[in-house]
């Protein structure tokens, strides 16, 4: 048996950036996608985002590699929004997404920040908050 103790802090958005994410809708998305993800054996710590992104604190298991855990969490996602009609066009999810390796010791402030996504995003917005990703973990955009 393997032991796997893999943290993920993912950051994916609404495709075009499209403010699909309401209050009102927000809450059903969430705890779809923890109870789709747990079916699909994908352990959500955290969920919260905004209007157009959500950020989502989740753990590896010894069989599971981020792309694939996120196309199962984003793919299933849409098709499921789209079916409810939880928006009145098409919902789709941007391609691109963000994902860093959280150490035990800092998982407490990624909870913290993805719980308060609300209050960040009232200061920062998220375009803003990308740029910041990326030159923190020194990446670069593609294409």
């Amino acid at each position: 048996m393997s032991y796997v103790r893999v943290w993920i802090h993912s950051v994916w958005g609404t495709k075009n950036r499209e403010h699909f994410l309401t209050r009102d809708n927000r809450p059903a998305v969430i705890d779809h996608i923890k109870k789709n993800a747990k079916k699909k054996g994908i352990h959500i710590d955290r969920l919260n985002g905004g209007a157009e992104h959500l950020h989502c604190l989740f753990g590896l298991n010894a069989d599971m590699t981020i792309a694939k855990a996120l196309q199962l969490i984003k793919g299933e996602s849409a098709y499921w929004m789209n079916k409810e009609r939880l928006v009145l066009s098409k919902f789709e999810w941007a391609d691109e997404y963000f994902a860093v390796s959280a150490s035990e010791s800092a998982l407490d402030n990624v909870r913290m920040y993805i719980d308060n996504q609300e209050e960040h995003h009232r200061k920062t917005p998220f375009a803003e908050e990308v740029d910041k990703f990326m030159q923190t973990y020194k990446l670069e955009h593609q294409g």
